[in-house]
């Protein structure tokens, strides 16, 4: 450790400037007059009598006379003990204070602004180690890699993982094994975006893309807010982009968290004569429960209609978009995200061939 350093060490532990610098400049020369201490340590003349008698009171010189005012450094033994002292509460200090410390909620506001990126990856990362069953992601390969080993545990969950994995326009897709048990399907976006997590349809991440002038990250626990960044996940990060990874294949049964890929799947099968049935959990709109229903797809609902006939576009379905289900002894309405009119808001759906 060098002098300044040390001089600063020793004022941490309690000494005052003048008491700090004087005390090293003694260990340097051993023995010497109060007058050569000044000079080397910078002291004031007229500060050094005082400050060399609370160091004696304190027990870290002795003086004496001879001629002149002459000093010494004690044996650092009782020093020493006193370093270590504080040196040890400090170490227990830290140890409490890791032990102690939970992560504070950022006001237990439904929206947060923050200003570094590693407090928004941060708390994407939790959001994906609580996820129930969907999760959206607009990332750099660097930053799936980051949160990698949540999404892994969401996927043994049964979370449906979606990413968006941006690179330069020259760059190619990484290497599969990234993505391969860690999401459900994977795009590959050849654009600088903005980093987005979506989780649950309820909790947001945000924060611009480096390069971009505005620096800042948005964190988001409200329903209403995290539907409009899906929107925006789902026109810009996700539809134009080709699917580069999905697990498993296209034959049935389809599992499904967006109730307009459904859908856009069932649409045609209907019209072909086909016979399906669903599954489905979600919400009750009525009672706000947790709900599951099971029964035959007898007709899809979205409008506005297709121009011209035409045939159903992710892009086309931003009014109603619901499943006619035949439960037996009933029929009800089955929505997807932002659902009111419908019956049940489905957050999974999964179809089969009857």
């Amino acid at each position: 450790m060098d002098t300044d350093a040390l001089v600063e060490t020793l004022r941490d532990a309690g000494l005052s400037p003048y008491q700090a610098e004087a005390y090293v400049t003694v260990l340097g020369l051993g023995t010497a007059s109060a007058t050569a201490v000044a000079e080397e340590s910078g002291v004031p003349a007229p500060r050094i009598y005082d400050v060399l008698a609370d160091l004696e009171a304190a027990g870290y010189v002795e003086t004496y006379e001879q001629d002149t005012l002459q000093v010494r450094a004690h044996e650092p033994a009782e020093m020493l003990e006193d370093l270590q002292s504080r040196a040890d509460r400090f170490e227990a200090a830290a140890e409490a204070v890791e032990q102690r410390w939970e992560r504070p909620e950022l006001d237990g506001t439904a929206v947060s602004v923050v200003k570094r990126f590693e407090t928004v990856l941060d708390r994407a990362r939790q959001f994906v180690g609580r996820a129930d069953y969907r999760i959206q992601l607009s990332v750099t390969p660097e930053h799936f890699a980051a949160l990698r080993p949540a999404l892994v545990d969401a996927r043994d969950r049964d979370v449906y993982v979606r990413a968006s994995i941006h690179t330069g326009p020259d760059e190619p897709f990484p290497d599969r094994d990234l993505v391969e048990g860690a999401c459900r399907e994977a795009r590959h976006r050849t654009l600088p975006a903005p980093f987005v997590a979506l989780v649950d349809r309820q909790r947001t991440c945000f924060t611009h893309h480096p390069d971009s002038v505005e620096q800042y990250g948005i964190v988001v626990d409200d329903r209403t807010h995290s539907y409009v960044f899906h929107w925006y996940f789902l026109t810009c990060l996700w539809e134009p982009w080709e699917t580069v990874y999905a697990a498993g294949d296209r034959g049935f049964p389809r599992e499904y968290i967006d109730i307009r890929y459904c859908v856009q799947d069932v649409d045609p099968l209907l019209a072909s004569g086909e016979r399906l049935r669903v599954s489905v959990e979600g919400y009750d709109l009525e009672t706000g429960e947790r709900c599951s229903l099971t029964g035959r797809v007898a007709d899809v609902v979205y409008t506005p209609e297709p121009p011209n006939g035409g045939t159903v576009d992710t892009a086309l379905l931003g009014g109603q978009v619901a499943l006619l289900v035949d439960r037996g002894d009933g029929q009800v309405t089955v929505g997807g995200w932002g659902s009111v009119v419908e019956d049940v808001e489905a957050t999974r759906i999964v179809l089969e061939r009857e």
